[in-house]
């Protein structure tokens, strides 16, 4: 099957100026040399870029802690999901070598308790460490994501692809702003605990969603489940019918044995 080169297109106007140019050269020498031809094909490639396109992007998937400890005979880094367990992991160090500054620059004979504590008086001040010391930070985990070329609900492949490139917000640590978050294709589900309410809540957020997602009444469709059962959704036509409960099921095999046994009766009655 040959192939037309549409004139419209900045690839089929290139085609079809080079097919120009090497039949400009055969006219006018009766072949194509080759030093002339590599000449037009050389600057012919040049109207072209052979660019990988990067169109991924860079998402923040969350934080993490870096731990750096080193000493005369180690160096060793760890992450952690958040600070405390950073320090605590820190602290169990600390305090299973104790014995080397128990009684000394103002240091207990026994750790304390307390995990920031004990590190800050195991280490000493830093101009005073030496070669034993630690770092720890907080940093962003991040990812680089392709998003689908076309975000349809229809589609399993593009809703496998957004789903995959969910993320998890948590909140940052104990005094930290915002609740825990997860966020899917623009929308918001936040779940967490409510002191003030005394209750596990959920909520979700459509404000940021997709532009894919709305519908021509700007709403987005959406069911939402608890264990089994649909306590909302407003898709259109409605999701089918849930399965009969046990109970149901019973009441109907108690009416078709009701009816069966009448059927039955009426038979005898009438041989």
């Amino acid at each position: 099957m040959l192939i037309k080169p549409n004139p419209a297109t900045p690839e089929g106007e290139a085609i079809i100026d080079l097919a120009d140019l090497l039949d400009g050269l055969q006219e006018s020498t009766g072949e194509w040399p080759g030093a002339d031809t590599v000449d037009i094909l050389g600057e012919w490639l040049s109207r072209f870029s052979f660019e990988v396109s990067e169109d991924f992007a860079q998402q923040a998937t969350g934080r993490a802690w870096v731990l750096r400890q080193w000493d005369r005979h180690s160096d060793e880094v760890t992450l952690w999901a958040d600070e405390a367990s950073a320090l605590a992991a820190l602290a169990h160090g600390v305090r299973s070598s104790w014995d080397n500054v128990a009684g000394t620059d103002g240091a207990p004979y026994r750790p304390p308790a307390d995990d920031r504590t004990a590190v800050d008086l195991y280490y000493g001040p830093i101009e005073e460490r030496g070669d034993e010391d630690y770092v720890l930070f907080a940093t962003e985990i991040s990812r680089r994501v392709r998003p689908p070329l076309k975000l349809d609900l229809a589609d399993f492949d593009a809703c496998t692809l957004a789903n995959s490139s969910a993320v998890f917000h948590a909140q940052e640590g104990p005094d930290g702003e915002g609740l825990p978050c997860i966020e899917v294709a623009g929308i918001l589900v936040f779940s967490y605990l409510d002191a003030d309410r005394g209750a596990v809540r959920v909520s979700v957020h459509l404000d940021t969603a997709a532009e894919e997602l709305v519908r021509a009444d700007t709403t987005v469709p959406i069911e939402v489940e608890i264990g089994d059962t649909t306590v909302f959704s407003n898709l259109t036509p409605p999701p089918p019918a849930s399965p009969l409960t046990p109970g149901w099921r019973a009441r109907i095999r108690r009416l078709a044995r009701g009816v069966a046994l009448h059927d039955n009766g009426r038979c005898r009655e009438g041989g």
